[in-house]
């Protein structure tokens, strides 16, 4: 049941829609009509109560009146299958066979497991003697008959965006049919629709040792590898797939590319990306990744130009507008602008373009010297990214009070010198957007460190000891340290290094520029006693507004509101001053407007941080050629301009609750 425009406090219960249901089912099809009447007058606009008005209306015959509800329906909810469905029926009774077709057809384009729809489009081929289309048509009839009602219904559940529902159904059903493989599949795809890409790991590993053979299963497992960012095991899943199913081999390849993407082979990647475009020339997806490899590599005029081709190939395409505007140093033309402008006014524009849109344009804006318009663009776009994002503020918080409470000095001293020997690694930690990316591209030009970039190893690390289902209230992570011993911490810090291996060419040292690991340094610490750690640090005004100001492609989801980044920067300074306490010397800080007035002393004393000789291109870094994966990898190709740090100055009149929301941070971030 989806709910919009109600009572304030007002929603349609799952009772009151088991009712229309079941009136419908007893064909008492005038009380049907008058109670979902009544519904809509409490919630408006709720999805399922007008397509059981609709109905109610068709089986009453009175079309017209159908079709009018069923357009209310698809103002509010384009990508509900069972409207086009309903409109179908609507126009078998008029005996207009044209849109009958076009609804039956649009509503299995949304989803595929619609048995109904697909038996109209079967007749309706038929009777306009269409043997091909009839056929196919027939096929899907009888694959989905020969699947359980349960999984049918499940997935047309799942196809119409209703997990919960669906994941009931499915998972009543797996109790009594554990190795059904088609119910494994679809709860894999609800995990993986809710991003638990670990379940969906877990299922399809077992759906293929039963069935080896099922391609299409197979492609999925690759696909939630790549999610867990296990890239060498999707390439082998992927490459697997290709020599067994030649016909598939461009989509295999796209996949490839992104596993490419994720070992830092953005040739490779590129190279792949283009050959998938040979069957798909207008696909707006595959140009943007093409353009994503192109910036990284540092070839920026083609990366533009492939973002222009993505921006092209699909009007409004915001995420096509907002990479232009993420490379920092784009300006947008006059005609571009007014595309954007025109794409926002479109009220059918989709929520994701749409944020993506007001990003770009408030960039757009501030390089225009317009900062009313790109403040009100930026806290536009925040807002609507915040509205769907699931982010709790209070999670963080408590893991920082547990970290706290459990990794303390004498916790530390209770086992000193585990772990893995290895000096090798040297992480990066602190917020976004302080000045990390800099400091690793003047790392990185050092002739004895591996330039990665932001590694997700130790964040499996702790997925796997926080547990399937984490009690948030109580969560089992960090306490768990308590209870690992010495060989436990070498065997972690062991499978860190060897995971971590695919990343490196053979330089002594590499760097893990993972921001959000300063939230896990104890086990850091406990797992790679002698790794380096560099706290990034920034003025909080400058670091929180720069987050404020940036769209990121997944993850810091408390990015998108004053109150949730000035919460967790606190949270982080918190959390940084006790590893300073309880581990005295282990933590280099370094300020990025330290970094900006005084550029060589910082490099010798980062260089002499890490044990390593001065050499002379760690200050020329703008000059290094290398892979750069970050928002500010075109700023740190040049050289450093000190007018940006102050480049917020210009948004001070909107900026009071962010001040507020700090509070003591504002003095005290030094400290």
């Amino acid at each position: 049941m989806n709910a919009t425009d109600a009572t304030p406090g007002a929603a349609v219960t799952a009772a009151e829609l088991a009712g229309l249901a079941e009136l419908l089912r007893q064909k008492r099809f005038a009380e049907a009509l008058q109670a979902g009447e009544a519904l809509l007058a409490r919630v408006p606009s709720d999805r399922d109560t007008l397509l059981y008005v609709a109905s109610s209306q068709r089986l009453l015959g009175r079309i017209p009146e159908a079709l009018r509800t069923l357009e209310i329906l698809r103002q509010h909810y384009p990508r509900f299958s069972r409207l086009y469905e309903e409109r179908g029926h609507c126009y078998v009774q008029l005996r207009q066979a044209p849109q009958a077709l076009e609804a039956f057809l649009a509503a299995v384009n949304i989803n595929n497991a619609l048995p109904a729809s697909w038996n109209m489009l079967e007749g309706l081929y038929r009777i306009l003697k269409q043997p091909g289309n009839t056929a196919m048509a027939a096929g899907h009839v009888a694959t989905l008959r020969n699947l359980p009602p349960e999984v049918v219904t499940a997935t047309g559940l799942f196809m119409d965006g209703d997990l919960d529902a669906a994941e009931a159904r499915v998972r009543a059903y797996l109790l009594q049919h554990m190795e059904d493989v088609e119910a494994m599949r679809l709860l894999a795809r609800i995990g993986m629709s809710r991003k638990v890409y670990d379940d969906a790991e877990l299922l399809l590993s077992a759906l293929l040792e039963l069935a080896p053979d099922y391609r299409l299963a197979r492609a999925e497992y690759a696909e939630t590898l790549i999610e867990l960012q296990k890239y060498p095991e999707a390439q082998r899943e992927l490459e697997r797939l290709v020599r067994e199913d030649p016909a598939n081999r461009l989509h295999y390849q796209g996949l490839q590319a992104t596993a490419c993407v994720g070992l830092g082979e953005h040739e490779r990647a590129v190279k792949l990306y283009r050959e998938v475009l040979q069957g798909t020339s207008a696909d707006a997806d595959v140009h943007l990744s093409i353009a994503h490899a192109l910036k990284t590599l540092g070839r920026r005029e083609e990366a533009i130009a492939s973002y222009r081709k993505a921006a092209a190939a699909r009007p409004g395409f915001g995420d096509a507008y907002w990479s232009l505007a993420n490379l920092k140093t784009y300006r947008f033309t006059d005609e571009e602008l007014a595309r954007i402008r025109a794409s926002l006014a479109d009220a059918s524009l989709a929520r994701v373009d749409r944020y993506h849109l007001c990003f770009a344009l408030g960039k757009a804006l501030e390089d225009r010297a317009d900062y009313t318009e790109a403040f009100r663009c930026y806290e536009t776009g925040n807002a609507l990214k915040r509205s769907e994002s699931h982010y709790q503020p209070e999670i963080i918080e408590t893991n920082t009070r547990e970290q706290i409470e459990v990794c303390t000095a004498e916790f530390f001293a209770r086992h000193p010198g585990c772990g893995a020997p290895d000096p090798d690694p040297i992480f990066i930690v602190g917020l976004p957007r302080s000045g990390s990316t800099l400091v690793e591209q003047i790392l990185a030009s050092h002739s004895m460190v591996e330039g990665t970039q932001e590694l997700a190893n130790v964040q499996q690390i702790v997925a796997k000891l926080r547990g399937r289902d984490p009690d948030l209230r109580h969560p089992r992570y960090p306490r768990v340290l308590t209870e690992l011993g010495a060989e436990d911490f070498r065997r972690l810090g062991q499978h860190y290094l060897d995971a971590t291996r695919v990343y490196r060419s053979g330089k002594p040292q590499f760097i893990d520029k993972m921001p959000n690991n300063f939230r896990h340094l104890g086990l850091i610490h406990q797992i790679l006693p002698h790794a380096r750690i560099i706290d990034a640090r920034r003025e909080p005004i400058a670091c929180c507004f720069s987050n404020f100001k940036q769209l990121f492609a997944k993850g810091q989801e408390f990015t998108y509101s004053f109150e949730d980044i000035a919460r967790y920067y606190r949270t982080y300074l918190e959390l940084m001053r006790h590893w300073d306490r309880v581990l005295p010397g282990w933590v280099l800080r370094v300020q990025h407007e330290d970094v900006v007035d005084d550029l060589e002393g910082s490099v010798r004393r980062i260089l002499d941080f890490c044990g390593l000789e001065y050499e002379p291109q760690c200050v020329e870094f703008h000059k290094t050629k290398r892979s750069v994966r970050t928002a500010s990898s075109e700023q740190v190709r040049q050289p450093i301009f000190r007018e940006g740090l102050e480049q917020w100055k210009h948004f001070d009149p909107w900026l009071g609750p962010l001040r507020d929301a700090l509070g003591d941070a504002l003095e005290h971030y030094c400290d």
